[in-house]
């Protein structure tokens, strides 16, 4: 199987980096950041976002989407890396689209899918590391309705949601979806700033009450959509890295042919050229790991997980490697707020807990394998 973009993907890639490029450049992360944005993204550009038909990637023709692929959504993730666009595309346009393509009815699919491009997006974490086989929020049954009592951490978009998809415990062994508007009755969102300037949120349940009807797939039956639904966010997020890196490596060799020490270029230097060199060899192992596991998703979901945590992982440790050198090789002012570099680390810092750090993935593997 071939790991290179066929010609429509290649012209789609064109045309997300060249919106990305000119409508949401890093220059408007340090916009919003500076100004203390509460929503964390601008809504004009989603709402171009939604225009250029990048929101409904995922989404099948007959709800008003585009019906293409993961690897066709990696590719506008991978821009979205290289640009460090602030936009809910990652939880919106992957994540819940994949929850509700996996376990929505049909009445589901029809009311939400083609309104997906709002912002709704999966609330799964309740610990300092990712850990979904330790889900403790609970729902239990009172009559025909259903009620939530616990909490969610790190819920990215969460304060902007139009619509929840909440991992809930329903039984001792079994977790279900619920699709929880966010203003229901006893749901409580706090918004939080992380590391990178973008908002997350911290989601309280107390007697939250729905009825059966927000019962997302069947009851005790959410574990199998839900893992399909973190590989794909886990693939998008990894090919997100991969944007991040690839841009940090330019932005750094730019610098080393550019600026000059004891009269000399500093890319002359031996040293420095040797680590580029494995910089970016290092990236391109990132870039193929991150092709395999998006094309492994288009293929066979649920049989995809091995490839994903390779492509998370490799793509979590490339861009650690990134930034560091990038940081490293601009010298004393890397570590200002005059270069772009520590914005690209701190993301990079972010996406790298994300779904999944490389250490939770090697340990996955390992499990897999019979370690």
């Amino acid at each position: 199987m071939s790991l290179l973009l066929n010609e429509e993907q290649s012209m789609l890639r064109d045309s997300a980096r060249s919106f990305m490029a000119e409508q949401a450049p890093v220059s408007q992360l340090r916009a919003l950041r500076d100004a203390e944005d509460n929503t964390g993204f601008s809504r004009e550009v989603w709402a171009r976002f939604a225009e250029l038909g990048f929101t409904g990637i995922l989404i099948p023709e007959a709800q008003g989407g585009l019906g293409l692929g993961h690897v066709e959504a990696g590719t506008v993730m991978e821009e979205i890396g290289r640009n460090l666009t602030a936009s809910p595309f990652l939880t919106s346009s992957v994540v819940a689209t994949t929850a509700l393509l996996q376990a929505g009815s049909e009445a589901q699919k029809a009311q939400w899918l083609p309104q997906l491009a709002r912002g709704e997006v999966v609330a799964l974490e309740e610990h300092g590391k990712h850990a979904p086989e330790r889900i403790a929020l609970q729902a239990h049954r009172e009559g025909q309705d259903f009620v939530l009592d616990g909490a969610k951490t790190f819920v990215l978009d969460g304060h902007v949601a139009d619509l929840l998809i909440v991992v809930a415990r329903t039984s001792a062994q079994g977790i279900s979806l619920f699709l929880v508007p966010p203003n229901t009755s006893g749901v409580n969102i706090e918004r939080v700033v992380m590391v990178d300037s973008r908002p997350t949120a911290r989601i309280q349940f107390k007697q939250a009450r729905l009825p059966a009807s927000a019962l997302l797939g069947s009851l005790d039956g959410g574990a199998g959509p839900l893992a399909v639904a973190l590989d794909a966010g886990r693939a998008a997020a990894a090919a997100e890295l991969l944007g991040l890196a690839d841009e940090v490596f330019t932005r750094t060799t730019d610098y080393l042919k550019a600026r000059k020490q004891f009269g000399k270029l500093i890319g002359e230097f031996q040293a420095l050229q040797h680590r580029a060199a494995d910089l970016y060899c290092d990236i391109e192992l990132a870039r193929a790991a991150v092709m395999g596991a998006l094309q492994a998703l288009d293929a066979d979901a649920a049989q995809a997980s091995r490839e994903v945590a390779v492509a998370k992982s490799r793509a979590g440790l490339s861009a650690t490697r990134a930034v560091q050198e990038g940081v490293q090789m601009h010298g004393g002012m890397g570590m200002t707020d005059a270069f772009d570099i520590g914005l690209f680390m701190k993301r990079a810092r972010m996406l790298q807990e994300y779904l999944g750090d490389a250490a939770y993935h090697a340990d996955q593997l390992a499990r897999q394998r019979g370690y």
